[in-house]
């Protein structure tokens, strides 16, 4: 089988897409990095090597913006760990956004998107920047009819969806890449198939803290380190959070629980990026937050000793790093 240059540069499990597609509801079998389970593709958005190679290159493309300065990469950046290494994000004309970039790692599994949850599909959430007046600052109809005039484009959104560019096309292209994000295969998942060095002594202290005494894993749990639910952690603040989408008093200040692989690369932290680092993020669990009438029952203080902290630390930053990390290059544009 012909593997094409835009698939070589993914995990494995993008090479099993080269088929063309699954049947529908299918799952990816037994492709996925070490320690993630089989990827479920929306049924009418199954995967093909042509759709990944065209939303890969909308990711990476400016003109997606009203002044062609920021794509989806600017803010998830392959190299900053699919975030943007700044406390938030930045649009068109140096607009500066509430919230923190989250990564889009292993955004695959997820069953919200956005720190609100707002979107419930990666479909959804690919347009979402796209109109947002401080992102991108483009209406739909706008940004079709800007792509629809790069000949590339259309050539390829007719090969991949029989139409001239379209926004359900661009969402759907877009999302299909975006399922190819993954982490996996860390010392951790290593750990636990069996190699019993691939943690340093002080990861797996951390680890056992983890999933003991500090309690990590009562939020961060699963494949992806997450619970795909939303959290009222003691941050000080305006920002509602899940409040403002589902209209539930006890969602004030909630936030998504971001995924715990590849931590290291996605700084800094929280959804108002107010913490540089790990060390930081754990002496405010340490604390147990900032109380508030709404703080999660989950969050209290660990009475956490120096090496214990710095145990986390390390589980984290180590055990939890892909020894597989996609490291996208933006690819040639049309």
């Amino acid at each position: 089988m012909k593997v094409s240059p835009v698939l070589r540069m993914f995990a494995p499990s993008a090479l099993a897409l080269l088929a063309g597609g699954l049947a529908a509801g299918a799952s990816l079998s037994a492709a996925e990095p070490l320690g993630l389970p089989a990827i479920v593709h929306p049924k009418d958005n199954l995967p093909t090597e042509e759709k990944i190679a065209l939303g890969m290159q909308l990711y990476f493309d400016k003109r997606l913006s009203a002044d062609d300065t920021i794509s989806c990469a600017s803010c998830h950046d392959p190299a900053k760990g699919f975030s943007n290494g700044e406390a938030v994000a930045t649009g068109v004309g140096g607009l500066k956004g509430g919230r923190n970039s989250p990564t889009i790692l292993n955004s695959a599994f997820h069953t919200f998107h956005f720190w609100d949850g707002r979107a419930k599909t990666l479909e959804e959430q690919a347009l979402g920047p796209v109109q947002n007046p401080i992102e991108m600052k483009m209406s739909l109809d706008e940004v079709v009819g800007k792509l629809n005039k790069i000949e590339g484009y259309k050539t390829q959104f007719q090969k991949v969806f029989g139409t001239d560019v379209t926004a359900d096309g661009i969402a759907k292209a877009i999302a299909a890449y975006e399922r190819t994000i993954l982490s996996g295969n860390a010392p951790y998942d290593q750990y636990k198939a069996g190699k019993q060095d691939a943690l340093s002594e002080s990861a797996l202290r951390g680890m056992k803290l983890f999933f003991g005494k500090a309690h990590c894993s009562a939020c961060h749990a699963g494949p992806s380190f997450t619970d795909n639910a939303f959290h009222n952690i003691g941050l000080p603040g305006e920002d509602e959070g899940r409040v403002s989408i589902s209209k539930l008093a006890g969602d004030k200040g909630a936030f998504k629980t971001p995924t715990l692989r590849d931590i290291a690369r996605t700084g800094p932290y929280m959804h108002d990026g107010s913490m540089k680092t790990l060390e930081e993020v754990v002496e405010h669990y340490n604390k147990g937050g900032v109380p508030n009438d709404f703080l999660d029952e989950e969050i209290f203080p660990l009475k956490l000793s120096e090496q214990d902290k710095a145990d986390l630390v390390a589980f984290m930053k180590d055990g939890l790093a892909s020894t597989e990390y996609p490291d996208h290059k933006a690819p040639e544009l049309p």
